[in-house]
């Protein structure tokens, strides 16, 4: 029981993380507008979508605390019950870890287009 428990808090950690991630990333946009507009001639630039991916974040963080507090009851239910029910990948780290693939690619990608 004291194992499922400090499997949720690793993964409500992880759940911060991204969610104090995406609002970095969100915030960093203001910083780039302010120090575009302080230029002379100001110059040119798309801040939007960092606002975009650090939203996403945030929704991610919070989607994960979601699976892991349903994930959690799922395996006291099942220790409770005389088995554990672990007898599979768990899907939370799985889709947690395709999801934050994609985004790393995806902002691979708006890095080099920006660089070129």
């Amino acid at each position: 029981m004291m194992a499922a428990e400090r499997t949720l808090l690793a993964w409500l950690r992880t759940g911060i993380a991204l969610m104090g991630f995406g609002f970095v990333v969100a915030k960093f946009a203001l910083f780039l507008r302010e120090f575009r507009l302080s230029q002379s001639p100001p110059a040119p630039g798309a801040g939007g979508i960092s606002v975009l991916f650090g939203t996403l974040l945030i929704l991610l963080g919070v989607c994960v605390h979601v699976a892991a507090g349903f994930h959690y009851l799922r395996v006291v239910r099942g220790l409770k019950q005389g088995g554990a029910g672990l007898d599979r990948p768990s899907r939370l780290g799985m889709g947690l870890a395709l999801a934050l693939a994609l985004a790393g690619l995806a902002v691979a990608a708006w890095l080099l287009k920006g660089s070129a």
